[in-house]
């Protein structure tokens, strides 16, 4: 009875893990020594010694070789990962100022309209207030100089003096 293929790796590893010479007997496991005795038996020690320590070698030459390439494609994996990062990061910013400049668009927009809103609120409280606007004094001050210049007109004609003579001596305006 020969042992599965699961036991003889085990059993391999075993022995290329400890590097040592003891008896294959002695390895853990109820059948396991029985079972390499049976082996024995059919074959020459040295040649089962032989094909063990190939196999391990194998084993061993083959762990080395996927340990090598996992390092290797992790590395590279690690490298590409980073540039995709870079990449979405990218991306993720000019989406994000993109964004933020629309919002900001949107706010002055709405900052103004409300400003807007406000002044004509206040005008027509203003009004209801008999308040007068900026316009209405402009007005106002317009006339009050017409008339000013009016009464300075008369008063020269009725102290004698020449129409020319009242323009000339024309009071400042106030504002």
């Amino acid at each position: 009875m020969t042992p599965r293929a699961p036991e003889l790796i085990y059993l391999i590893a075993r022995v290329a893990r400890r590097g040592d010479d003891r008896m294959i007997e002695d390895l853990p496991g109820e059948n396991m020594g029985k079972k390499l005795e049976e082996m024995a038996d059919e074959a020459s020690q040295g040649q089962l010694a032989k094909t063990i320590m190939e196999s391990a070698n194998q084993i061993w030459l083959a762990g080395l070789g996927a340990f090598g390439k996992a390092q290797e494609e992790g590395t590279k994996m690690f490298e590409a990962l980073v540039k995709e990062g870079e990449h979405l990061q990218k991306r993720a910013r000019k989406a994000a100022d993109e964004r933020i400049e629309t919002i900001s668009a949107r706010t002055t927009e709405g900052w103004e309209k409300l400003e807007q809103v406000f002044e004509d609120r206040v005008a027509r409280a203003l009004g209801m207030l008999s308040v007068p606007t900026k316009h209405d004094l402009d007005t106002l001050s317009e006339r009050l100089n017409k008339l000013t210049e009016a009464v300075d007109r008369l008063a020269a004609l009725t102290e004698g003096a020449s129409p020319k003579a009242a323009q000339s001596e024309k009071v400042p305006e106030k504002v």
